[in-house]
């Protein structure tokens, strides 16, 4: 699995090799991907599974004291449990590959994927929705969290990169999250475009 992480994170998750994960893995058979995960597309799910899980744990006691809170509330419960992966090899690949899926997150549609549908999460982001629905309109505020999410995961895979290759970063953990937060907040806060 984590070999996977590693070349899906760096290669793509098309563009990565079968035959180098199992390699990098220490594998002799080339289908052992097959075996374990059943397939490509498996080991995927049960890298994204892998992550996803603890942060539902931590976004679960989280979503009822949500309930009345402010689009920049909601937005700190959204982001620092997926900023927190940051902090890890195996989190920054995690990044870098859901980047990667950012344009399949179902929101313009509200047909979320798994492992998204009926998790804390979904809560989460179904009180994004309402806060900007509010302010804005339902169509406005469909594409606007598509284009949070989008940003969000852009931002944290670019980071990842910067610190996976030992570039410079401009801002410490801390401020990295709450810069990130409060500019997610106010893109979707901005008052609706004009036609």
């Amino acid at each position: 699995m984590r070999a996977g992480e590693h070349l899906f994170a760096r290669r793509g998750i098309d563009g990565a090799p079968t035959s180098e994960i199992v390699t990098r893995a220490g594998q002799a058979n080339d289908s052992a991907v097959q075996y374990h995960f059943g397939s490509r597309t498996g080991l995927l799910t049960a890298i994204i599974d892998r992550h996803m899980h603890p942060m539902e744990e931590e976004r679960k006691p989280v979503l009822a004291g949500l309930t009345g809170a402010d689009l920049g509330t909601v937005l700190t419960a959204v982001i620092e449990p997926v900023a927190e992966k940051l902090t890890s090899a195996d989190g920054r690949d995690f990044l870098r590959i859901i980047a990667q899926l950012s344009g399949q997150s179902g929101v313009r549609t509200r047909d979320l994927p798994d492992p998204i549908a009926g998790t804390a999460l979904a809560g989460q982001l179904a009180l994004v929705e309402r806060l900007c629905r509010d302010a804005v309109g339902e169509p406005v505020a469909l594409e606007r969290i598509a284009a949070m999410i989008t940003m969000l995961t852009a931002a944290l895979a670019d980071r990842a990169r910067r610190i996976d290759e030992g570039l410079p970063v401009l801002l410490d953990h801390p401020g990295f999250v709450a810069d990130l937060i409060a500019m997610l907040t106010a893109a979707l806060a901005a008052p609706a475009g004009k036609p």
